[in-house]
């Protein structure tokens, strides 16, 4: 199953939508597609969809999923990359009325540089990318919370 998340913000992300209905459209996707569209404005014809998912709601989907679309928030991305999930993650351009800025060019860069992610910075390469996800083998994530935290205490004992 392809599990497509959105993030919450008031942007939309039709292009993304309307290329997932195309290549399903065309056969070219054959598997079950789910997404959570967010604050688009174009509604899915050939996938399940709703527009927010509660927290609990959002993990069964990823869970449930092989493989996670997703634009370039950290939030969605990090989820998915903890549960071990192939993903291809997409940047909203502001061009396009997506964001204010490009910001999440740079934050797909970077989980790409660590091995996390699947970039794809075309919707017109989604295709490409969907078909060669299940061959790359991505890093495990690791989490540095201790580091940050041994950061913190180590200050605060500095500044007694």
């Amino acid at each position: 199953m392809i599990f497509i998340t959105l993030g919450s913000q008031k942007f939309q992300f039709n292009r993304i939508l309307e290329e997932v209905d195309r290549l399903i459209q065309k056969r070219m996707i054959t598997e079950k597609v789910v997404a959570q569209i967010g604050a688009c404005t174009y509604i899915p014809k050939y996938f399940e969809y709703q527009k927010f998912y509660d927290r609990e709601g959002l993990d069964n989907e990823i869970d449930k999923a092989d493989i996670i679309i997703t634009h370039g928030g950290t939030g969605a991305i990090i989820t998915s990359v903890k549960k071990s999930k192939k993903i291809i993650a997409v940047p909203r351009k502001k061009k396009y009325g997506e964001h204010v800025d490009d910001h999440q060019l740079e934050i797909i860069r970077q989980f790409d540089d660590l091995n996390l992610i699947c970039p794809c910075y075309d919707v017109e390469s989604l295709f490409e990318k969907f078909n060669r996800i299940r061959e790359i083998n991505f890093a495990s994530y690791s989490s540095n919370t201790h580091v940050i935290i041994e950061s913190i205490e180590r200050y605060v004992e500095e500044q007694k």
